[in-house]
């Protein structure tokens, strides 16, 4: 947040200085909006076996303060929020545990159209830090504990995002955004643990579908 926070001020100070040339100071939106939320998955693979591990498919929401600070170009202070589950699959037995993650992150917006137009289509590319939380309940047993185990952790991890959309104006106060964004993260091996297997590797892909609605002031 407060990375975020010193890349946002600095931009709408520098936007501010420069509103004549623009043709009018910056318009700043609030909005929420409600989201599903679907991962990819891992492979884990050793002595104890094979299983593949994620999340479950979920609902979240999300929040976001944005500034349109030229004609095309903007910026977004966001926060989303996501109920996804873990879950490994190994032949025919699957193992479940509570999950949830937070999202902080600032993102920079190129519109096709000018601001203040109906229909404003848009890329999104940004980056910040994502926090994975097992929530479930830990058992001295799991079935699959050979190849990993989900534990009732907490791990932070860089973030990076890109995606895109459309922005609809309903009226001179209100917007419609639809958008699908993908949140990476390297994968949270604290929170989905291997244990005698290796997997896990990389990053994973969070595909974020959103339907929000904004004020713009």
């Amino acid at each position: 947040m407060i990375t975020a926070m010193a890349v946002l001020f600095p931009v709408c100070a520098f936007a501010q200085a420069n509103k004549n040339a623009e043709g009018g100071g910056a318009k700043y939106e609030f909005g929420f909006g409600i989201m599903g939320s679907f991962y990819d998955t891992k492979s884990f693979s050793g002595p104890g076996g094979s299983a593949k591990g994620g999340f479950e498919n979920a609902l979240g929401g999300s929040v976001w303060l944005g500034q349109n600070m030229y004609r095309r170009i903007g910026g977004e202070l966001r926060y989303d929020y996501a109920m996804n589950g873990m879950r490994l699959d190994g032949g025919n037995t699957k193992v479940t545990f509570g999950g949830q993650s937070h999202a902080f992150h600032y993102d920079m917006h190129y519109h096709f159209t000018d601001r203040g137009g109906k229909v404003r289509p848009y890329v999104l590319f940004g980056g910040g830090v994502k926090f994975y939380d097992g929530t479930g309940t830990e058992t001295a047993f799991q079935p699959l504990q050979t190849v990993a185990v989900l534990t009732k952790t907490q791990e932070i991890v860089p973030m990076v995002t890109y995606g895109g959309g459309v922005k609809f104006q309903l009226s001179s106060k209100v917007n419609l955004r639809l958008e699908m964004r993908n949140n990476m993260s390297p994968f949270p091996k604290k929170v989905i643990a291997p244990t005698r297997s290796t997997g896990g590797q990389g990053w994973t892909n969070n595909l974020l579908p959103m339907f929000g609605v904004s004020l713009v002031f």
